[in-house]
């Protein structure tokens, strides 16, 4: 069996990473979080456009390229590596899920697909799992849900109160509204499974952005330990200090392959895909926050100062380890699978 991805997903996400590299420095990060409310980039949407992410998995019949869930966790592991301030999971990603797995004759579909391939439509999603909806104010329509129903709401279906976050780049709101006859698109019936493919969607995207936010701490924290100088040498070169970012480095290494299944199981809508997800979104938070205090210990506590770059990636993988399921209910979902009397364990049951 192969698990590796091909040479086309490798070279996408080499060119992501570059393009990022170029386009989302540090610099223009904290612009973005000292800026006002909106604190979002019209120009840096267009160019994602360009680069084909607002259309990653859109139908072709709508204007898309049509890949899916393992094309997107590439892509969201050099968004979170950049730390990248925009709705593009919730519109490109999870909204695009909900939208294209609508029935064929909803109008929805038709008028909002095309518009999130070409970048000129913001789209939020509102589940009770995360009571605070990211970029409402800025959407130009918001999937919600009521009792498993899926409803579309414009800005005058609702009142917004923004919620400030430890992550300046984050824009949230608690949102106020009435379900109504209007509003719905799809009914309990269909919609309870749509709304648990985008629960697992969603903690995947985390997952991968919390890995990717890992490995750009950890880098921080090795370049810094490289420069910095204690008794006449670099910090980087006690033994302590190596030991403490091989640890992270570890924990890395551990958490892509686990990641990388879940990607694999979602993709492919196995019946385990919820416990794979929840295992992914730990192992990443754990990488993610291991880095963030090791590297904080390497910087000499320093890095969570404004003058340092560290302290955004910190503050966003800890706001992102809360999101869309945090370890309390990870954890509870996997227990339930392990002490299911029918769960099957051992290396014969791996690939059951």
């Amino acid at each position: 069996m192969d698990f590796t991805f091909d040479e086309q997903q490798l070279a996408f996400r080499s060119a992501i990473h570059k393009f990022l590299m170029v386009e989302a420095a540090p610099e223009w990060l904290r612009e973005i979080w000292e800026t006002t409310r909106s604190g979002r980039s019209a120009e840096l949407r267009a160019k994602l456009a360009d680069q084909g992410l607002t259309a990653l998995s859109v139908p072709e019949e709508f204007g898309g390229i049509g890949l899916g869930d393992l094309d997107w966790v590439l892509v969201h592991q050099e968004l979170g590596y950049f730390a990248i301030p925009d709705s593009l999971t919730d519109s490109a990603y999870l909204a695009v899920d909900l939208l294209k797995r609508l029935p064929a004759d909803v109008a929805l579909k038709r008028e909002w697909l095309p518009r999130v391939a070409s970048g000129k439509a913001r789209i939020a999603v509102a589940h009770p799992l995360n009571p605070l909806v990211a970029d409402a104010e800025l959407a130009d329509l918001i999937l919600a849900w009521h009792e498993d129903e899926i409803h579309a709401l414009r800005r005058e279906h609702c009142q917004l109160q923004f919620q400030p976050s430890i992550d300046l780049s984050r824009r949230l709101y608690a949102l106020q509204w009435t379900p109504s006859r209007e509003t719905r698109i799809c009914p309990a019936s269909h919609g309870r499974e749509l709304w648990a493919g985008v629960l697992d969607r969603a903690a995947l995207a985390a997952s991968a952005q919390l890995l990717g936010l890992a490995q750009r701490m950890l880098d921080l924290g090795v370049d810094h330990a490289a420069q910095r100088k204690q008794f006449g040498k670099p910090v980087g070169s006690f033994q302590a200090v190596k030991h403490q970012l091989a640890d992270v480095a570890v924990k890395i290494e551990f958490a892509e392959p686990v990641l990388h299944r879940a990607a694999q199981s979602v993709a492919g809508e196995r019946p385990l895909r919820s416990v794979h997800v929840a295992q992914a979104k730990l192992a990443a938070g754990e990488a993610a926050r291991l880095a963030a205090r090791k590297s904080l210990q390497a910087h000499g506590a320093m890095g969570y100062t404004w003058e340092a770059d560290l302290q955004m990636y910190a503050k966003r993988a800890w706001a992102l380890d809360a999101a869309w399921g945090d370890a309390p209910v990870l954890k509870a979902r996997i227990a339930g699978h392990l002490l299911d009397e029918a769960t099957l364990l051992g290396p014969g049951a791996t690939f059951a």
